[in-house]
């Protein structure tokens, strides 16, 4: 589906609510926003055009929100669409009738901005997924064994996708991406104390635990290099809090690490900014990245003591407010010069967490180092 061409229809009695929600949607990206004063004409409007989320009103006269879901739901042709109920009624039992009725999602009024813009792209994106999975159904199923897993296992998800499509996946830029690089510590001494069978089979299982710890937190696979494993947050699809994720990826895969292979130990570079990716080559190829992003967090992870997980002073401003650290000095840095790098300590699931530090919550004494 083209993003650009997304079809948002907002359903609501009052014409200052319809006016606020178009508005705000096409603030956040959103040009083809349609809507309808009341149920009847909001289901004539579905029934005439395509349409990728519904905003629909509770309280509205003659035929409520909660018909006009009833509606939707039972119509083969409309039930997949992703609706979102809009009420200022913050009842438990309206939201629990809304979501047995089928609505994807509940939004309170007065219109939080920041809620509003999480909701929606939650819902599209659930959609996407669904259509996706529906246009692979249909292929012919010889098709779908010899070539869709296969592609799945070498391209992301969105890489994937566009091959499909075009035969190719264009190299191309992505600003706000967070790279982590976890080296598998020790394993080169584990590799001469072992037959190689067993040393890459180690390996192995200990990458299938890294990329399932990487897929919990919303990271991507990038690729390995040698004992090296490089994972993407906000690649190829945004993502909120990308660096965040990452610290959290981070600490997971250092802590997984301990329990499981306490022989190996991760020592965990991130670094944040933009990133060019794609696939080069014609006849043998991989999804590969490039970028000074990719190259600063691998170069970082060798400055990281096993089990710790750190990054540079100017990323970690970034998340310093939701996160505990400690400084670890100055290192000289290839193609940096000298930096500050600092540890990623603790970072906590949830802004109301007990353990949520102020701003600049870095300890000030230095940490061990390599």
């Amino acid at each position: 589906m083209n993003d650009d061409a997304l079809a948002i229809l907002v359903v609501d009695d009052n014409e200052d609510n319809r006016y606020t929600l178009t508005r705000r949607l096409k603030r956040q990206g959103y040009d083809e926003v349609a809507t309808a004063e009341d149920g009847r004409k909001a289901l004539e409007l579905l029934d005439a055009r395509s349409f990728d989320l519904v905003l629909l009103d509770i309280m509205m006269p003659e035929m409520d929100g909660y018909e006009v879901l009833e509606a939707v739901k039972a119509n083969p042709k409309l039930r997949d669409i992703p609706v979102i109920m809009i009420s200022a009624l913050d009842e438990i039992d309206s939201i629990v009738r809304c979501i047995e009725l089928g609505a994807e999602d509940y939004l309170p009024k007065p219109f939080n901005p920041t809620l509003l813009r999480a909701r929606v792209e939650a819902c599209l994106e659930k959609k996407r997924l669904r259509d996706r999975e529906t246009a692979y159904l249909k292929r012919p199923e010889s098709e779908k064994e010899s070539s869709g897993g296969l592609l799945r296992a070498i391209l992301p998800a969105g890489a994937v996708q566009e091959f499909e499509e075009t035969g190719g996946v264009k190299p191309r830029r992505f600003e706000d991406v967070a790279v982590l690089c976890c080296d598998v510590a020790g394993f080169a001494g584990y590799c001469d104390r072992h037959p190689p069978e067993a040393a890459v089979g180690e390996l192995q299982g200990q990458f299938e635990r890294l990329e399932t710890i990487a897929l919990e937190h919303g990271l991507e696979k990038a690729r390995t290099a040698g004992s090296a494993f490089i994972a993407t947050a906000g690649l190829p699809h945004p993502v909120a809090d990308p660096l965040l994720q990452a610290a959290r990826c981070g600490l997971a895969m250092a802590a997984g690490t301990a329990e499981t292979a306490p022989h190996l130990q991760a020592r965990i570079g991130i670094h944040s900014g933009p990133v060019v990716a794609g696939v080069m080559g014609g006849l043998r190829f991989p999804y590969d990245l490039w970028g000074e992003t990719v190259e600063c967090a691998a170069r970082i992870a060798e400055y990281a003591d096993p089990g710790r997980v750190v990054m540079t002073a100017a990323v970690w401003m970034q998340i310093e407010d939701r996160c505990r650290g400690r400084a670890c000095g100055p290192v000289a840095l290839k193609g940096k010069g000298e930096v500050d790098l600092v540890e990623c300590l603790e970072a906590p699931r949830s802004d109301t967490d007990p353990e949520r530090r102020a701003p600049s919550a870095v300890d000030a004494r230095p940490g061990p180092r390599s």
